[in-house]
């Protein structure tokens, strides 16, 4: 149990001096850093160039995360530039002047359908500067792209967190293909019908998600009232209930048919567009849009400071563009498609954009078993780059306005620069613990092991916490799936219960456990210039991620132990 605590450490750091002492990411992650490299060194015992070899490999993937989080700003300060960022604002007018509706139809509908076709936290670098953009305040958009990376995750970039997650995770063991073949997953030739087990696993998933995942557009709207709001009422974000639970089963209903009927690879993407499609021809209706004055923010001059980002995207002095809605809207159209295009198997980009050739490998960095890998031309940034020259051509911009687009993008970036650097590296360092001449398993699993020999037959209901942690440390769903699947589903196996149904509860946890993921705060925070307020998103995520993941434990707890 000490070597548990031992590896808590790191996280506890994070903890303390990020959400407690509420310092900004750019100094308490440096600590966070050199507490994980300090255990994996004189406790693990893993030797210097491992630990040298995962910091590299961190700063690459840091990056790879920069890029993205540049192309984003670049994409939201061109639009700022054309004019098109004023004739969307106008749009959504139409559509609803309440920034509660607006804040469901963006970050939960149109977020869900930008996780599902391109994951890795592309939502934030979308929907988030979007918001900012409508006149969002910076903070009160970062705070609702993070909440809504929870019930959409575990089915993004076209089902990775399960496919390439789950599936690696699982994959190879004999206890696991011998429990699939006992429960039928055979197929014809007898081989084993793995995609068909993986595709079980997801339905169950889904379910979940379902259940956990119904309040989640209306804590997005309660938390802008209550936190961001002139009044700070819970009260005012409760009025319109009923928009945000008919906006939640127009995404999950179509997510778990999809997931049941079509496997793990378009729920989020299908589910985002029906609810789209649902839910904007109801707001134009007035279908649950509450009576009276639409609920806005306070003016500008009367916002806290500690919302405001470094961009401003104020329309006052200029010129009221002439662009029809269909061109503004035209480089998001774009993104979308380009997303979809490229994440498709089936259409070939994908594995051309992934191609040997289009990528960049470190193989065994300084000979140890980590391999870097980046392929710059698949990276959502070089989407976002290649739309915003297109922009640039289509919205018939002058070259001064891109190019100023361009310098502030540049230094919007670098702003981020430093607390990624050691966020980034301390999660590598954490996840390649293993090998160390002490013999202990990497950090992760130890602390997992903690946990688990102390819940023994109540584990079902702490199996979603471990994926969100997994998912915090990591910031990747994916990563979490494959560090810990195996582990929950032997788990399972030993309390005598169904282990997939504790696999699919690794993977609801893995997926709430973005909302609180210190990385994904500090790049989508990045986006809009919001720099050194990692730790006030956090708190106000962190009470979603628990009721997510206990919501999650509860129910998966009743189903084990109750559903044969």
């Amino acid at each position: 149990m000490m070597l548990a605590l031992l590896a808590f450490l790191p996280i506890i750091v994070v903890g303390l001096f990020l959400v407690v002492l509420r310092w900004p990411a750019s100094r308490a992650m440096p600590l966070s850093y050199a507490s994980a490299a300090l255990l994996a060194l004189f406790v693990w015992r893993v030797p210097v160039i491992q630990v040298a070899a995962a910091s590299v490999h961190g700063l690459i993937v840091a990056a790879s995360l920069l890029y993205i989080i540049f192309g984003a700003i670049l994409l939201l300060n061109t639009l700022q530039e054309s004019g098109a960022l004023g004739v969307i604002r106008r749009g959504f007018t139409d559509i609803s002047a309440d920034r509660r509706i607006q804040v469901i139809i963006i970050a939960w509908l149109f977020g869900s359908f930008i996780e599902g076709s391109a994951g890795f936290g592309t939502p934030a670098a979308v929907a988030v500067p979007l918001m900012v953009g409508l006149g969002f305040p910076a903070m009160c958009a970062v705070v609702a792209g993070m909440v809504i990376q929870s019930t959409p995750v575990s089915f993004g970039a076209l089902g990775t967190p399960i496919l390439v997650g789950v599936g690696n995770g699982l994959s190879g063991d004999p206890a696991v293909e011998a429990y699939a073949r006992e429960a039928g997953y055979v197929a014809a030739n007898g081989d084993l019908a793995w995609n068909v087990f993986l595709s079980a696993i997801a339905f169950k998933v889904a379910l979940l998600h379902a259940v956990a995942g119904l309040l989640i557009p209306l804590f997005v709207v309660v938390l802008m009232t209550r936190y961001f709001g002139p009044n700070r009422s819970f009260a005012e974000g409760l009025r319109v209930w009923k928009f945000a639970l008919l906006a939640s089963v127009s995404m999950t209903i179509p997510y778990v048919l999809v997931a049941r009927f079509l496997g793990p690879e378009f729920p989020s993407l299908i589910g985002g567009l029906v609810g789209l499609g649902i839910m904007i021809t109801c707001a134009r209706a007035g279908v649950f849009v509450p009576k009276g004055e639409p609920w806005d923010f306070d003016s500008k001059d009367k916002w806290d400071t500690e919302w405001i980002g470094t961009i401003s995207l104020d329309d006052t002095g200029k010129p009221k563009s002439s662009m029809s809605l269909l061109t503004a809207w035209s480089p998001y159209v774009l993104v979308a498609g380009l997303l979809v295009a490229t994440r498709v198997p089936a259409l070939g980009i994908k594995q051309l954009l992934m191609s040997p050739g289009a990528t960049i490998v470190w193989p065994n960095v300084f000979g140890t078993e980590i391999t870097s890998k980046v392929e710059p031309l698949y990276l959502p940034g070089t989407i976002f780059i290649v739309v915003s020259i297109l922009t640039f051509v289509l919205h018939r911009m002058k070259s001064a306005d891109f190019g100023v687009a361009w310098k502030r993008s540049g230094r919007t970036m670098l702003s981020a620069s430093v607390a990624l650097v050691f966020t980034v590296p301390m999660v590598q360092v954490f996840i390649n613990s293993s090998g160390g001449a002490a013999g202990f398993e990497k950090m992760p699993i130890v602390l997992a092991e903690g946990v688990a020999s102390l819940t023994g037959s109540s584990w079902p209901l702490f199996s979603p916490f471990i994926g969100g942690f997994g998912a915090f440390v990591a910031g990747s769903n994916t990563v979490s799936n494959m560090m810990f699947s195996l582990f929950q589903f032997g788990v399972g196996q030993r309390i005598g219960v169904d282990p997939t149904w504790v696999v699919a509860l690794q993977a609801v946890g893995g997926a709430a456990g973005n909302t609180i993921c210190v990385h994904n705060v500090v790049a989508a925070s990045a986006v809009v210039g919001l720099i050194g307020k990692e730790g006030a998103i956090i708190r106000k995520t962190l009470p979603v991620f628990c009721y997510y993941a206990l919501i999650a434990g509860l129910l998966g707890s009743l189903i084990v132990w109750n559903v044969p």
